[in-house]
C-alpha cells in the first residue's frame, strides 16, 4: 500500500514537471500570455499562462490509471475537466465572470450527481451534528464553487497557488489517513487519500517552473482546477470527520481568509465585490518591504501551520490545534488589516 501511495505522488509530479514546457509552447501558440497592464501585476514582462494544463493532465491521467473507476471518481474527473476547459478558454480569450460561474456550477452539479455531497456539518466544540437534509445539494454546490474561486483569487505571486495547493493537499492526505484508522470501513477514505497525493504531486511538479522568477503561470486553468479538486477532496475526506466543517476550513484557511477579507474590504470601501484591488495578503506583505520570494515563503508557512492545526484537530489534539490556530490567526489579522478608504486610494494610485 505504501508503494501505491508513492506512485500516486510521483507519477503526477513527473508528468506535471515534463508536461509544463509543452504547455508553455501551447500558450505561445494560442496567445495565452499574461501581459502586465496595471499596478496589481507584480511581474513586468509578458509570461505564458497555460501552465494549468500540465497540472490538469497529470492529475487526470494518474487518477484514471491508479484510482478505482467508481461513479464518484469518474464524475470528479468529468467535473474537473469542465473546470479546466473553461479555464483554458478564459486564459486564451477572457470570458465574463457570469459565464465562468455557469461552468463552475455545472461542474459542481456533475460531482453531486456522482455522490459527492455534504450531508451534515458539525458545530465546533459542542460537536452538535446538523443534518442538512433539503440543503445538501445547494450547500455542496456553494462550497465547491466558493473554494474553486478562493484559489484563483490568491494566484497573484510566482508559486503561491501551486505551493499552497500542494501543502493543503498533503494536509488532507494525513487527515484522511488518520480518519481511515478510526472508521469501521477504511476503504471509505481510499479515494480522498489517493486524490490528495495526486493533486499534491501535480502542484509540486509544476512549482519548479512557477517559483520566482516564474517562467510560466498556471492561469485560470490551474488555479480553478486546483481549487475545484481541493473542494472535492474536502467533501470526500475531511467532512466525514467529527469536526466536519472546521477541519477543511482550517486546511484551506489561507485562501478562505484572504477571500473573505477581500469581500469585507471592498464592502467597507463601497467597491464592487468582484472588482480587483491591491489589498490581498501578498500585496500587503510586498508593501511592507518583503521580496516576492520572502512573501511566498511567509504565506507557505502560514498555510503549513493551518494545515498542521487541521491535522491536530483530526487527531483530537484540540488544545494544541487551538494554540497553533490562534498564532496563525494573529499573524493573518496583523497582515490583512482592513484598509480604510484612504489606504485603498493610496494603493490604487501607486
Amino acid at each position: 500500500m505504501t508503494f501505491h501511495y508513492i506512485i500516486a505522488f510521483l507519477m503526477p509530479f513527473i508528468l506535471s514537471y515534463f508536461l509544463t514546457p509543452l504547455a508553455k509552447k501551447l500558450a505561445y501558440k494560442f496567445g495565452a500570455i499574461d501581459v502586465p497592464k496595471d499596478n496589481r501585476r507584480v511581474h513586468k514582462e509578458p509570461i505564458p499562462r497555460l501552465g494549468g494544463l500540465a497540472i490538469y493532465l497529470s492529475t487526470i491521467i494518474t487518477l484514471l490509471i491508479i484510482a478505482p473507476k467508481t461513479p464518484t471518481m469518474l464524475t470528479i474527473v468529468a467535473g474537473g475537466s469542465i473546470i479546466a476547459i473553461s479555464g483554458m478558454i478564459d486564459d486564451i480569450k477572457p470570458m465574463s465572470a457570469k459565464l465562468k460561474l455557469v461552468f463552475q456550477i455545472l461542474a459542481a452539479i456533475v460531482v453531486v450527481v456522482g455522490g459527492t455531497k455534504i450531508h451534515f456539518v458539525t458545530v465546533p466544540i459542542s460537536n452538535t451534528i446538523i443534518d442538512l437534509k433539503l440543503f445538501v445539494i445547494p450547500i455542496t454546490i456553494f462550497w465547491i464553487v466558493g473554494i474553486t474561486n478562493t484559489l484563483n483569487l490568491i494566484d497573484g505571486l510566482d508559486g503561491l497557488s501551486a505551493g499552497v495547493s500542494g501543502i493543503s493537499s498533503l494536509s488532507f492526505f494525513f487527515i484522511a489517513m488518520n480518519m481511515a484508522q478510526r472508521l469501521d470501513d477504511p476503504k471509505l477514505m481510499a479515494l480522498p487519500i489517493l486524490m490528495s497525493l495526486v493533486v499534491a504531486g501535480s502542484a509540486f511538479g509544476f512549482l519548479p517552473h512557477n517559483f520566482n522568477p516564474a517562467r510560466i503561470f498556471m492561469g485560470d486553468t490551474g488555479s480553478l482546477f486546483l481549487g475545484f479538486m481541493l473542494s472535492v477532496i474536502a467533501v470526500e475526506g475531511a467532512m466525514k470527520s467529527i469536526a466536519a466543517i472546521l477541519i477543511p476550513l482550517l486546511v484551506l484557511g489561507l485562501p478562505i481568509f484572504d477571500t473573505t477579507f477581500a469581500i469585507v474590504r471592498r464592502f467597507v470601501n463601497k467597491k464592487p465585490i468582484m472588482e480587483a484591488d491591491r489589498g490581498h495578503l501578498h500585496h500587503r506583505l510586498l508593501d511592507k518591504g518583503l521580496t516576492q520570494k520572502q512573501t511566498v515563503l511567509v504565506l507557505y508557512t502560514m498555510s503549513l501551520l493551518l494545515g498542521v492545526s487541521g491535522i491536530l484537530f483530526s487527531h483530537l489534539a484540540i488544545g494544541i490545534g487551538l494554540l497553533v490556530l490562534a498564532i496563525v490567526t494573529a499573524l493573518l489579522l496583523n497582515t490583512a488589516r482592513i484598509g480604510t478608504k484612504t489606504n485603498e486610494k493610496k494603493h490604487m494610485d501607486r
